[in-house]
C-alpha cells in the first residue's frame, strides 16, 4: 500500500464513487433555468440581440468595401453623381454599423443583468435545498461523512453553477448562433464556402467535445475527488485541534495534510496540462480553418467569382469565426470542468433521505407520553442479524425508566427508534397510541427532549443555545430555565453573561457546564418525554451533584428514559429494564433485580460496587 493511500484510507471509506453522466448534470441545471422563465427569457433575448448584431456586422462591412471599390472616375457630372451615391450609401452603411454596435452593447448588458439575477436565484435555491436535504440524511450517513468534505462538495458545486450559466448562456449559445448564422449567410453568397465552413464547424465541435470528455474530464474528476479529500483532512485536523495539541502532534498532522495536498497537486497539474494540450490542438485546427477559408476566397477571386467586397466580408467573417471557434473550444472545456465540480452536488440531490415523512402526515397528539413497542423487529442497515426480534415493551406515562445492560445490548438503539432516527424493520412504535411512522419527524422530535452524554453546542451565545429548543422564548424564560438547570450561577459570572459565545461545539465551557446548558435547553423544550443518555458519566463529583439535582427537577411529571452505565445513578428510578444482545432480559425495580441471585443486573451492580 502506498503512503498516500494509507493516509487517506479514512477519507476513501467515507466517499463513494461519483459517476453522474454529463447530460444528467446539464439537465439538472436546465431544469433550474426553467424554474425562472422570466429571467431566462430576459437573458436569452439579450444574447440573441447581441448575436444578430455580430452576424450582420460583416455583411454591412463587406457591402461598404464593395461600394467603394466599384467607384470609377469619369466626366465631371458622372463623377459627382457617383460620389453622391457613394456618400449616401457609405453614410447608410456606417450608420448601420454604429447602430449594430449599440444594439450589440445593449443586448450584452441586458443579458449580463438577466443572468446575474438568474444565477443568484438558482444558487440561492440550490443552497437552501441542498442544506435541507443534507440535514435530513440518515444518522449513519452523517457518521460516515466528514463535515468538511460535505461543505466543500456543496460550495464547490454551487459556485460551479455560476461558471456553467455564464459559459452556456453568455458564451456557447451566442457562439453557436454566430457559427450557424455566418454559415448560412456565407452559403447564400457562396455555396462552396458555406459548405466548407459548415463541415469544418461540425468537425471542430466534434474534436472539442471528444478532447474534453475523453481526455480532460477523467483527470478533472480525479482532481475534484482529491479536492474533497483535502477539505475533509483539513476539517478533521482543525476540529480535533485540542487532541493534536495535547499530544504535541502538530508536525505529524502537517505532514499528513502535506501528503494529501501533494496528491491533490499531482491530479490538478495533470488536469491543467491536459487542458492546455486540448486548447493547443483546437487552436491548430482553428488556424487550419482560417487558411482554408482565405485560400478559397482568393481562389474564387482569381476565378472572377468574388469581388473586393466579398473578400472583405470573408476576411472579417473568418477572423470573427476563428475567435468564436477558439472560445468555443475553451468553453466546452470550461463546461466540463464545471460539470465535474457539480457531480457531487447533483449526487446529493439524487440521494433520498433514509427516513421519509409520510405523504399525508397525521397531526401529532402527545399529551401523556406513554410509549409502546409492539412486536418490533429491527436490523441495522448492512447487517444480517437483527438486534431486536419481536420486542414488546410498554413504558407508562409519567414513569421513570432506566435502560441497563452491557455495551451493544440495544439501549441506545431503543431511543433512536423512539426518535425515528431509524425505521423499525417490522412491528411499530406508538406514543400515546399513535404510530410515530404516521407523523412528521420534526413534530415527533420536538416532543422528546434529549440530554446526551456529550452535549453539542453551537458557536453562538449561551442564550441562543438554551433557546434552541424554543427560539421564541423570552430572555426571562431563558434565565428561568438556566436557574432550574443550576446553570445561572456560572453564566452570570461570565463577563458577557448570557451573550457569551461558547466556541465551536461549546469548547469554551467545561463538561459540567455544557451538561447544565443542555438540561436548561430541555427545561425550555418542556417536552412530555425526556431521554438522558448517561448524562453524568464524565463529570466530576461537584458537577455531577449539580447536574443530578437539575435532572430530578426536570424529571417531574414527565415520561423519563435514562440510559445508564453507572448503576448508582438509577437506583431511585421506578423501573429498570435490563437488555442483553437485543433482548429484554430483566424488568423490575432496583430492589427486585438485586434480589435475583443469578441476574444480569445484580452481577453488573456488584462489579461496579467492587470497583467503587
Amino acid at each position: 500500500m502506498s503512503e498516500d493511500s494509507s493516509v487517506l484510507s479514512a477519507q476513501q471509506r467515507e466517499g463513494r464513487k461519483i459517476d453522474i453522466p454529463f447530460t444528467e448534470v446539464v439537465g439538472f441545471v436546465v431544469r433550474r433555468w426553467l424554474d425562472h422563465p422570466s429571467l431566462l427569457a430576459k437573458t436569452l433575448a439579450g444574447v440573441f440581440m447581441a448575436t444578430l448584431a455580430d452576424i450582420a456586422t460583416p455583411v454591412l462591412a463587406g457591402r461598404l468595401v464593395n461600394d467603394i471599390s466599384q467607384h470609377t472616375a469619369g466626366p465631371g457630372a458622372v463623377v459627382d453623381k457617383a460620389l453622391l451615391a457613394l456618400r449616401d450609401d457609405a453614410t447608410l452603411m456606417v450608420t448601420g454599423l454604429i447602430v449594430l454596435g449599440l444594439v450589440g452593447l445593449f443586448g450584452r448588458r441586458s443579458s449580463y443583468i438577466g443572468i446575474s439575477h438568474l444565477t443568484l436565484a438558482i444558487m440561492q435555491r440550490i443552497a437552501d435545498t441542498a442544506f435541507a436535504r443534507v440535514q435530513r440524511f440518515s444518522t449513519d450517513w452523517h457518521a460516515n461523512t466528514f463535515a468538511g468534505s460535505t461543505v466543500r462538495r456543496l460550495t464547490r458545486g454551487i459556485w460551479a453553477i455560476d461558471t456553467l450559466d455564464d459559459t452556456l448562456l453568455l458564451l456557447i449559445v451566442p457562439e453557436v448562433l454566430v457559427l450557424l448564422g455566418t454559415t448560412v449567410v456565407l452559403a447564400v453568397r457562396s455555396p462552396l464556402m458555406g459548405a466548407a465552413l459548415g463541415i469544418f464547424v461540425v468537425l471542430f465541435a466534434w474534436l472539442s467535445i471528444v478532447l474534453t470528455l475523453r481526455y480532460v474530464a477523467p483527470t478533472a474528476r480525479a482532481a475534484n475527488a482529491w479536492d474533497t479529500k483535502m477539505g475533509a483532512a483539513m476539517a478533521d485536523a482543525v476540529t480535533c485541534n485540542a487532541v493534536v495539541r495535547a499530544f504535541g502532534a502538530e508536525a505529524r498532522e502537517e505532514k499528513r495534510l502535506h501528503r494529501v495536498i501533494r496528491g491533490w497537486r499531482g491530479r490538478t497539474l495533470q488536469t491543467w496540462i491536459r487542458g492546455t494540450n486540448s486548447a493547443n490542438l483546437q487552436a491548430l485546427a482553428s488556424l487550419g480553418m482560417r487558411m482554408l477559408m482565405i485560400g478559397l476566397a482568393v481562389w474564387l477571386w482569381w476565378q472572377g467569382k468574388a469581388g473586393p467586397g466579398d473578400i472583405a466580408y470573408v476576411l472579417t467573417m473568418v477572423f470573427l469565426i476563428q475567435g468564436y471557434l477558439r472560445d468555443l473550444g475553451q468553453q466546452v472545456s470550461q463546461v466540463q470542468r464545471a460539470v465535474n465540480e457539480m457531480e457531487e452536488l447533483v449526487a446529493v440531490f439524487q440521494r433520498e433521505p433514509a427516513i421519509a415523512d409520510p405523504v399525508k402526515p397525521e397531526a401529532l397528539n402527545i399529551k401523556r407520553g406513554e410509549i409502546r413497542f409492539e412486536h418490533v423487529r429491527f436490523c441495522y442497515p448492512g447487517q444480517k442479524k437483527a438486534l431486536y426480534e419481536n420486542l414488546d415493551l410498554t413504558i407508562q406515562a409519567g414513569s421513570r425508566v432506566a435502560l441497563v445492560g452491557p455495551s451493544g445490548s440495544g439501549k441506545t438503539t431503543l431511543t433512536k427508534l423512539l426518535q425515528r432516527l431509524y425505521d423499525v424493520t417490522d412491528g411499530r412504535v406508538l406514543v400515546d397510541g399513535q404510530n410515530i411512522a404516521h407523523v412528521r419527524q420534526s413534530d415527533l422530535r420536538a416532543r422528546i427532549a434529549i440530554v446526551p452524554q456529550e452535549p453539542i453546542l453551537f458557536h453562538r451565545t449561551l442564550a441562543e443555545n438554551i433557546a434552541y429548543a424554543r427560539p421564541s422564548a423570552s430572555r426571562e424564560e431563558i434565565e428561568q430555565a438556566a436557574a432550574q438547570a443550576n446553570a445561572s450561577s456560572f453564566i452570570e459570572r461570565l463577563p458577557e453573561g448570557y451573550d457569551t459565545m461558547v466556541g465551536e461545539r461549546g469548547v469554551k465551557l467545561s463538561g459540567g457546564e455544557r451538561q447544565r446548558v443542555a438540561i436548561a435547553r430541555a427545561f425550555l423544550a418542556d417536552a412530555p418525554i425526556l431521554v438522558f443518555d448517561e448524562a453524568t458519566s464524565s463529570l466530576d463529583s461537584e458537577s455531577e451533584a449539580q447536574v443530578q439535582d437539575a435532572m430530578r427537577r426536570l424529571m417531574k411529571d414527565r415520561t423519563v428514559i435514562v440510559i445508564a452505565h453507572r448503576l448508582s445513578t438509577v437506583v431511585e428510578l421506578d423501573r429498570l429494564l435490563v437488555f442483553s444482545q437485543g433482548e429484554l432480559r430483566e424488568d423490575g425495580t432496583h430492589a427486585e433485580l438485586v434480589a435475583q441471585e443469578s441476574g444480569i443486573y445484580r452481577r453488573l451492580y456488584e462489579l461496579q460496587s467492587l470497583e467503587g
